[in-house]
């Protein structure tokens, strides 16, 4: 198990007779005092530094963090500079504490004769297995920044993926929030209103009417009760999604089927298995480790229960094309440049032409669900505000009735 590293601040006088200052990152007390002293700083204070919840969740390390600090190795290692001080660099630069912890801690065990490879191994939360091992795949190489080139564009267009699917699904869930919000608040402030007036009327309402005042009624009478069931629902949903196997697999079903967002998850998820296979296949990574990778990148655990189905039978002997189309969820094109690459010996390069396709798709897919979303969400507001204010006039209209 990794130790956990500390931020320490410190003031002492130097050699020189010069007072200083600054943080280091350390496991304990005792290895800030050594390494000081090694200095040859005599410590005036020195205490650990107390990071509030606030500023954890703020320095939190987060996968885009990742795939800036792999750009920067590929650049510096490119440019000749060694791994240690590429990582001591990168550690200077970086603004969150959390990262850079980490990463000097890698600059650390990388100095003290550990493989980078096996230093990334022991933080698996920020550096998956694929992650892990590319680089490995680069030290046995000799040609880690050439690796750490392809690590960076493979996290960068995965996270911008990521990035605009997220972005796509934003307004949609934002809109239909307000709409929630504006709904809930004519019913429990302005109908309640109607009702004392349609009292004085002494005439029946009409059953849309009645049927607002009934859910008016109950809001007011049930909102917190309401309001914590949908709590608890929200994470009794989280966690047998964590938990539950059967849970996760039905959700990415549904994700699939549905109208609008199913075509885009789909697209996605090849997105992810075909540029991880082209990463892992260019390294040098065999095909079923690539096939694993692969599996785990789709995003969605249909596809990658169908990835995994196809390396078992690659293992067994069968072609990939064939064991592609066994899973009838990869489209023909996809099944015919697999069959190209295996035939000329470019996998890699018909997937990463499979990736850049269908990363297209996906960019016009959001840009057409963007377009579509607008009024489509225009229009579920304005069913949802018009038709409570139909029902609260309807009983208007019919007030002549009432007074002959």
């Amino acid at each position: 198990m990794a130790e956990q590293y500390h931020t320490y601040c410190w003031q002492g006088i130097n050699p020189q007779g010069q007072k200083m200052s600054g943080e280091i990152q350390e496991t304990s007390l005792v290895a800030v005092k050594y390494q000081l002293q090694r200095q040859g700083i005599t410590i005036i204070k020195l205490q650990r530094q107390r990071e509030s919840l606030l500023r954890r969740y703020q320095h939190r390390i987060k996968a885009k963090d990742i795939a800036i600090m792999s750009r920067q190795l590929a650049t510096m290692l490119g440019a000749g500079v060694p791994l240690v001080q590429s990582l001591q660099l990168i550690a200077r630069s970086t603004p969150k504490s959390q990262m850079q912890r980490l990463i000097n801690r890698l600059a650390q065990d990388v100095e003290n004769g550990t493989p980078l490879s096996s230093a990334l191994k022991t933080h698996p939360q920020q550096f998956g297995r694929l992650y892990c091992n590319l680089v490995l795949s680069g030290e046995q190489t000799g040609a880690l920044d050439h690796i750490f080139e392809q690590i960076a564009l493979y996290r960068e267009k995965a996270e911008q993926l990521k990035s605009k699917i997220k972005k796509a699904l934003l307004y949609p869930t934002m809109v239909l929030l307000i709409a929630g919000m504006v709904t809930a608040i004519l019913l429990l402030f302005v109908i309640p209103q109607f009702e004392d007036i349609f009292e004085s009327f002494g005439a029946p309402l009409p059953l849309f009417t009645q049927w607002v005042i009934a859910v008016s009624r109950a809001l007011h009478n049930y909102w917190l009760a309401m309001l914590i069931a949908m709590a608890l629902l929200v994470l009794l949903y989280q966690r047998l999604w964590r938990y539950s196997p059967r849970v996760r697999h039905i959700s990415d079903r549904l994700l699939l089927t549905l109208p609008i967002t199913g075509r885009i998850v789909r697209k996605a998820a090849l997105t992810g298995f075909a540029r991880t296979l082209a990463t892992t296949f260019s390294a040098g990574i065999p095909l079923v480790d690539g096939l694993s990778a692969a599996a785990g990148a789709c995003g969605n655990r249909i596809y990658r229960d169908a990835t995994l189905q196809v390396r078992d039978h690659v293992i067994a002997g069968m072609p990939m094309n064939t064991a592609l189309r066994g899973t009838l969820l990869f489209p023909d094109r996809v099944i015919q440049m697999v069959t190209i690459g295996e035939e000329t010996g470019a996998i890699d390069s018909m997937m990463n032409k499979v990736a850049a396709l269908y990363e297209q798709e996906v960019d016009d897919a959001i840009a057409g669900l963007t377009s579509l979303i607008e009024p489509l969400m225009m229009l579920i507001l304005g069913i949802l505000v018009g038709g409570l204010v139909i029902a609260m006039y309807l009983p208007i209209f019919d007030l002549g009735n009432v007074i002959r």
